[in-house]
């Protein structure tokens, strides 16, 4: 059995102070928002509570899709490189970056340079290459599969895409790893599904990003950023896939939002199959208690009976 947890919408804090010459751009409206809407909502100590239980659980690995800081300023993402390595070795720790990742032009490639050893597909970094999206990670019996759906957008924008290119590359690995029998799971940042975000927050490029799973196939999608615990589900080539999003790491209870949470799935393989066990763990009340909040059995790569 392969146990792999899933966090998501980090926006670690506090956030530092920008500089005069950093605000002269969309900076100022999220620095705006920060201050009036997250600063007392989503906090470190609430972060911290849940990573110590999660840890107290031993997954084999640990997907972060996203969103790991607010406005991407240097001085951040040098802290979301110092707090990667507290969860654990990169080889254990797979990360995708969300739309606060790549906050302004030319956040992202500094992301990617910072994040690198969380970041690297096998092969980038067994040839010593850079970052490249999507990135391929195989763990025992389980694909993992980074998407980058984070780009810079306008003020009070924060959407995301997929292009042909990512999408080519992404069927090929799908392709090629359901080829190889393994469980296929995709980390992408915004949700692939229709509806699941409002339009000025949405991904464009759901139809392609469909398209390309419903030819290909996949057994999960996990993806973060509306700050939800939705589960979701898209076709896949004669089963139904499941798409699931987590709450943000850092939301204290009684906000707006649900609070604090990290998801669990127990994948093993079956006589006819695949098995996955979801469970849900997170804060229950203000004294920040975690406990099991559901379990789902989720059907994974189960093909439809011919009607």
């Amino acid at each position: 059995m392969f146990r792999l947890a899933h966090i998501s919408d980090i926006h670690l804090s506090p956030l530092p102070a920008p500089s005069l010459r950093e605000l002269v751009s969309k900076r100022i409206t999220g620095y705006i928002n920060w201050r009036s809407n997250r600063k007392g909502s989503m906090t470190e100590g609430t972060l911290d509570t849940l990573i110590a239980d999660l840890k107290t659980q031993a997954p084999d690995h640990l997907a972060v899709t996203g969103d790991l800081v607010n406005l991407a300023l240097d001085e951040e993402l040098e802290t979301a490189e110092r707090w990667l390595k507290t969860l654990g070795n990169p080889h254990d720790v797979s990360v995708v970056p969300g739309n606060h990742d790549a906050y302004v032009p030319g956040a992202l490639k500094k992301t990617r340079r910072y994040w690198a050893p969380w970041m690297l597909g096998d092969r980038e970094a067994a040839e010593h290459r850079p970052v490249e999206f999507p990135y391929l990670r195989v763990r025992g019996d389980v694909a993992l599969i980074g998407v980058s759906s984070a780009r810079a957008t306008a003020p009070f924008m924060a959407t995301g895409d997929l292009r042909d290119r990512q999408a080519r590359r992404l069927g090929e690995i799908l392709g090629e790893t359901g080829n190889r029998g393994l469980f296929r799971v995709i980390m992408i940042h915004h949700p692939p599904v229709r509806g699941a975000a409002p339009s000025h927050k949405r991904l464009l490029g759901i139809g392609l990003f469909q398209r390309t799973v419903r030819r290909h196939g996949a057994e999960l999608v996990l993806h973060g950023h509306t700050h939800l615990a939705t589960r979701y589900e898209i076709d896949g080539p004669g089963w139904k896939i499941p798409v699931i999003c987590v709450p943000s790491a850092s939301q204290s209870f009684g906000g707006h939002k649900p609070p604090a949470r990290f998801n669990i799935f127990a994948i093993a393989k079956t006589a006819s199959g695949w098995s996955c066990r979801m469970t849900e763990r997170g804060i229950v009340d203000a004294a920040m208690t975690i406990s099991t909040i559901a379990e789902h059995e989720l059907h994974v790569g189960v093909v439809s009976a011919p009607a």
